[in-house]
Order: structure tokens, then C-alpha cells, then sequence
């Protein structure tokens, strides 16, 4: 659907009875498994894959593919209140994010056929869990700088370069990485897309220690002539960074489902804790004002940030241009998210530091959605840009 035929598109504010059934079935399963277990898998160091396949099983994992290719054909409105309710239930899962949310929705628009047919079905049923790799050591945010690259080989290309800050990689059987066509001359083209295998030779990956608590590792990927064949090239082998980016406004719209339920947690925690605790006159503390009214101010921002999110999820289904509500919904979502969980801290006094209450696991959850998957300043710099016609400053 073109942008041009997308007018009479709405904004649902109420959920539809699938909606809300999805929701709560999806809230029931997580809660079955809770924030304990999710504890449990980071502290092993392995992956939430019970989680995951109770919610694949119910199908779940891929409400936003197409139903010809085995999905709920919901679309991003749909998965993104699966991601929501997952992070409320303290059970934030990544690779959400990225397999079916990044990858399927780039295979959606850019897959061919036979692409469609192989991959699609396995990612929507949950069986099938592919990363996405696009940042580098040396380009961070500027992706117009990758320096990965993928020269014609005799079988299709070869890939050499090194990614960084790849999520859940120890899960995924196969990586959607981002490199750029090496000319005969030795100069790099535009960005294409691989599918390389996770086992594949020549690629090697190197686990960054980092101070989030979750089940979900981030990886540093060599990857040095890895052989792809030319099946593997997803789209034009020049497709740029606009195909690239048909799987970033997904990111970022799920990056702020997470972000708001993981703030709707913290809210929920804070006020149960303000309605018991007491302390003066026999009072609970959250008769006052200095607690009740940071946590409305709270409320607010994160039901403003989620209209956004809404927004931004309707606008990619309907096929209009999303990126500046994409990224508005991603800004919203995580400053409301983080003074959620940072007020459900301040509220809880001393116990907000102890392990037991958990808000502490929750903080660098809050934080890291200020800096990923795009960081506020550049949210800040695409906003100046493109909704404001502003110079551009980078």
C-alpha cells in the first residue's frame, strides 16, 4: 500500500477481543515462568528457551509475518503488544526483536520468493532465530561507514569485517548481516544483506561482558572470507541502507514495546510497595504527594510514549513512512521507561537497592533503551532534520 492510499488509516485506541485475549495469554505465559527464571537463565548463562517455545508454540512470535508464510498476519501493532507484555512480565526477551521483528519484516519487503518461503515459516513459528548485524567497532550509529564487505566469489561473495554489540547470537542458527559490495578496485559500494549461517567457516564471535542482567548476550563477529552463496543476498546487492532501515523502524518500534512494559512493571511494583509501606501516622506512603505524584507524572509520560509507539506500529503496517514516529515512539518510550523504573527505586528507599525487590536488575534494562538500538542524540539529530528541515549537524 503506497503512502498515497494510507489516509483513511486509524489509530486504534481500544484493543480489538484478539488484542486483548493475545495480551493476556501472552502476559499468563510469562508470569507462568516469571522474573526468577529469567534471573536463572542470565545466571547460567543461557538462553530463555522454554520461555520462547511456550511462546512459539501458541504462535505468538510471529503476529507481525504474513499468514501465506505461516504467521498471525497481525503485523507490527500485533507483535509489539506481545513485546509489551513479555517486558511486563519481567521476561524482556531481545531476540524478539530481531528475528522476527528485523529480519522477517526485511524478508517480508525484500526476500524473494524462494527466500520467503524458506526462512518466513521457521521465523514465525520460533523453530527458525536469525540475528542482525550492522554495527561496527569504527561506525557505531553511522551506518553509512560499515566497513564489512562482501567481494563476488565464484559461489556468490565473500564476506570480510568485524560487527559489534550483536544480539543474541548463542540462539540464532542463522545472521542477517549488513556489508558493502568491494568493487574491482577496491571501492566499497552500498550496504546489501547476507543470511550467513551462525556455524558457518571463517566466522568466529567473542561475548561482551556487559552490565545487563538478562538471558540474552551481545557479541563481537570476525568474520574473515566467510563464503555466502549468492542465494544468501537478500534484495539487490546495492539495496542500501533503505532496506536495511525497513528492519530499523520495526527495531525501534519494538525497542519502545519493551521500554514501556518494562516501565508499566516498575510502575506496578512501586505502587504496590507505596500502598503497603508505612511509616508515618500509621499512613501508607503512597498517600504522599512527594511519592503519588512522581509516579502519575510517570503514568503520563508512559501512556503518552505509548500512543506514539501505537502510532508508529500503524504506519509501517499501512505501508506510510514511519521512521519519524519510529523514532519519536523509541525517545518517548525509553526517557518514560527509565523515570519509571528510577522512581520505583527512589520509592521503594533503601529496598530499592536490595536484590530481593529486583529493581536493580531492571535499571540497566531501562538505561540500555536510551542508547540502543539508536542513541537519543541521534533520535535528536533525525527529528532536527527531517521534521524540522534544521542543518544537519553530523
Amino acid at each position: 500500500m503506497s503512502a498515497t492510499e494510507t489516509s483513511q488509516v486509524a489509530l486504534e485506541l481500544i484493543d480489538s477481543p484478539e488484542i486483548r485475549q493475545m495480551r493476556e495469554t501472552v502476559r499468563s505465559i510469562c508470569l507462568s515462568y516469571g522474573r526468577a527464571y529469567m534471573r536463572e537463565r542470565s545466571e547460567a548463562g543461557e538462553p530463555a528457551s522454554e520461555l520462547w517455545n511456550a511462546l512459539a508454540e501458541k504462535g505468538f512470535l510471529g503476529v507481525n509475518l504474513p499468514e501465506e508464510y505461516g504467521g498471525g498476519g497481525l503485523g507490527m501493532s500485533a507483535l509489539a503488544a506481545v513485546g509489551e507484555e513479555i517486558s511486563a512480565a519481567g521476561c524482556s526477551l531481545l531476540l524478539i526483536v530481531v528475528s522476527p521483528a528485523i529480519v522477517g519484516s526485511i524478508l517480508v519487503r525484500h526476500g524473494t520468493e524462494d527466500q520467503k518461503r524458506d526462512w518466513l515459516p521457521g521465523i514465525a513459528a520460533g523453530t527458525t532465530r536469525v540475528a542482525f548485524a550492522i554495527t561496527e567497532p569504527d561506525a557505531g550509529s553511522n551506518s553509512h561507514q560499515i566497513s564489512t564487505a562482501a567481494k563476488r566469489s565464484n559461489s556468490g561473495y565473500t564476506l570480510h569485517g568485524t560487527k559489534t554489540y550483536i544480539s543474541a547470537v548463542e540462539d540464532a542458527q542463522a545472521i542477517l548481516v549488513v556489508a558493502r559490495l568491494r568493487g574491482e578496485d577496491g571501492s566499497l559500494g552500498l550496504p546489501g544483506l547476507f543470511l550467513v549461517d551462525s556455524d558457518a567457516a571463517g566466522l568466529e564471535r567473542q561475548h561482551i561482558p556487559t552490565a545487563l542482567r538478562a538471558p540474552d548476550k551481545q557479541w563481537t563477529l570476525f568474520l574473515d572470507d566467510v563464503e555466502v552463496s549468492a542465494e544468501r543476498l537478500v534484495g539487490d546487492e546495492n539495496a542500501g541502507l533503505a532496506a536495511a532501515f525497513d528492519g530499523l523502524n520495526p527495531e525501534r518500534i519494538m525497542g519502545a514495546a519493551l521500554a514501556l512494559g518494562g516501565g508499566r512493571l516498575a510502575l506496578e511494583l512501586a505502587s504496590d510497595y507505596a500502598r503497603e509501606r508505612k511509616v508515618w501516622r500509621d499512613q501508607p506512603i503512597g498517600s504522599h504527594q512527594g511519592i503519588s505524584h512522581p509516579l502519575a507524572q510517570a503514568k503520563i509520560e508512559l501512556e503518552l510514549a505509548k500512543l506514539m509507539m501505537q502510532k508508529a506500529a500503524v504506519l509501517y503496517d499501512s505501508g506510510a513512512p514511519a521512521g519519524e514516529a519510529a523514532n519519536m515512539a523509541k525517545y518517548a518510550a525509553a526517557e518514560a521507561g527509565i523515570r519509571c523504573v528510577d522512581q520505583a527505586i527512589q520509592t521503594h528507599g533503601g529496598n530499592g537497592f536490595a536484590l530481593e525487590y529486583g529493581l536493580t536488575d531492571m535499571y540497566w534494562g531501562a538505561r540500555l533503551a536510551r542508547t540502543a538500538p539508536v542513541s537519543r542524540e541521534m533520535v535528536l539529530n533525525y527529528v532536527a532534520e527531517h521534521s524540522l528541515g534544521l542543518p544537519r549537524s553530523y
